[in-house]
């Protein structure tokens, strides 16, 4: 299946020069989104990223992590900003191109040793994830690889990644 074209493209969004990746036509999509998620889990097992946890970054890593979850048979765990858990929580602060952010985890969510693939929907600077792997790492966990339904190769996110397999199903 051609998932690109699934993508809907819009010019100069959120600013000029940017051109955005919308991923809601390719989930308004049920054979695109059923071959997706398959597709995605397919990939996960034959590069080896057996997990006993999908950690996915907030929002859109939730859409696809935890069908993907499910189809690997492991847990999903949602990787917040700051202050959306009730519970005690793990947490690291990231740069931004103007600030800073944090991602939370609950404290209970990820057992020290356990077997992690951290998913996203996209992958651009590579912040966000390299974050996420920062944190799973900091609670004791195997990082085993990362998985986006698109990467934009332009801007060499992954050159930030920890070394570990990663998976991009759409390249731009």
């Amino acid at each position: 299946m051609d998932l690109k074209s699934l993508i809907r493209e819009i010019p100069d969004f959120p600013k000029p020069g940017i051109v955005f990746r919308d991923i809601t036509t390719l989930l308004r999509d049920p054979e695109g989104l059923r071959y997706t998620i398959d597709f995605f889990a397919q990939q996960c097992l034959n590069n080896g990223l057996n997990a006993d946890y999908v950690v996915g970054m907030e929002s859109r890593g939730f859409i696809f992590g935890s069908p993907l979850a499910y189809k690997l048979g492991a847990g999903f765990i949602p990787a917040r900003k700051k202050g959306k858990l009730p519970a005690a929580v793990h947490s690291v602060e990231y740069d931004l191109e103007y600030g800073t952010d944090s991602l939370e985890v609950h404290q209970d969510a990820l057992p020290p040793g356990s077997r992690v693939l951290i998913v996203d929907d996209l992958i651009a600077t590579g912040g966000t994830a390299s974050a996420t792997a920062k944190l799973v790492e900091k609670i004791g966990c195997e990082l085993l690889g990362f998985g986006f339904i698109i990467e934009l190769r332009d801007l060499q996110g992954r050159k930030y990644l920890p070394d570990v397999p990663i998976i991009s199903l759409i390249e731009y």
